[in-house]
């Protein structure tokens, strides 16, 4: 069996998005355009094979998809980017899970979720065999809300990485989905994972609501007192601003100007490049740009999963 150095696991999905801002999904005979390969941990794991790919670190999941063409469209994306896809289960009950995807003018989004197969991930699914090399396990929250079964398969894995490697790096992107689940009951459900991060990658938003204090940033930093040893603050446009025991006051880090295209997808890939340059033993600042410079370049990009490649995006940061 394959055993990869970076794992995530939960929702597997292909996306349908409206091309045109402020359409509701109610609106009859307007245009979607899909599918797209996605779910915020896929979106993860694919940017960390992509941009690790030059350092040859090898990367896996585990979820569940249907046994339909789009199963198979998440299916060949991870093939084509070198994501181990052995313990991905297709359920022959279910269809592969499916999330409607509406824009608005306002820079949110409004989702339609058909979940389907995508939280069907168990913790039978999580095999102890395959933690063997493990580096990095990434939990999303949207793993930890989307079912019971897919929330206890990510507490699995936790216990499964920290006895396989005592040194494994937990990252963790809060990722707080309302429309999945009530926002009490999602922080209720972060907080066992939290105690365990190495790694937090949250929104400010969702630093406040861990943290249940405001501003972002004095969140970020209460929140090294409840576990993570790091924590980035996603701030989209803005960049990125990086927090730890020994940097309080965080380091600061620019973001790139691109013309924005689709920002679905930009934190994962964001997270995943981080996660690529944290393993390389780069320093927290060189780490940050990488991660701006990916995520920024998915957001030229339609649909949740780019194909950037390490290359694209060092070109990107020596453009500065």
């Amino acid at each position: 069996m394959t055993a990869p150095e970076i794992l995530c696991l939960g929702e597997l999905l292909v996306e349908i998005m409206r091309t045109e801002i402020d359409i509701p999904h109610r609106e009859v005979g307007r245009t979607y355009r899909g599918p797209f390969p996605s779910g915020a941990p896929a979106n993860f794991i694919d940017s960390a094979a992509r941009l690790s790919k030059p350092y040859n670190l090898s990367t896996g999941f585990v979820g569940v998809i249907g046994n339909d063409e789009f199963g198979s469209c998440i299916i060949n994306k991870f093939k084509k980017d070198n994501v181990d896809i052995s313990q991905i289960r297709v359920d022959n009950t279910q269809t592969t899970g499916i999330a409607f995807n509406q824009y608005n003018s306002d820079g949110s989004r409004k989702f339609i979720f058909a979940a389907g197969a995508a939280g069907a991930t168990h913790p039978d699914d999580v095999n102890s065999d395959y933690f063997k090399n493990i580096q990095c396990l990434h939990i999303m929250g949207s793993a930890l809300s989307i079912s019971e079964h897919s929330k206890e398969a990510c507490y699995k894995a936790i216990r499964i990485a920290k006895t396989a490697n005592p040194e494994v790096i937990i990252s963790f992107d809060p990722n707080l989905r309302p429309e999945m689940m009530e926002i009490d009951k999602i922080i209720e459900i972060c907080e066992p994972v939290l105690k365990d991060t190495t790694i937090l990658l949250p929104s400010g938003e969702e630093a406040e609501m861990l943290a249940r204090i405001e501003g972002g940033e004095e969140a970020c930093k209460q929140l090294l007192n409840h576990g993570p040893e790091i924590v980035v603050l996603k701030r989209g446009n803005k960049g990125c601003k990086i927090f730890s025991s020994e940097i309080i006051d965080g380091i600061e880090v620019p973001s790139f100007k691109v013309e924005e295209v689709d920002p679905t997808g930009a934190g994962d890939a964001f997270g995943g490049a981080f996660i690529v340059g944290y393993l390389l033993n780069w320093d927290l600042e060189k780490t940050g740009k990488f991660a701006n410079a990916a995520g920024a370049l998915k957001v030229e990009f339609f649909g949740p999963m780019s194909d950037t490649t390490y290359e694209e995006v060092i070109k990107l940061i020596n453009k500065k």
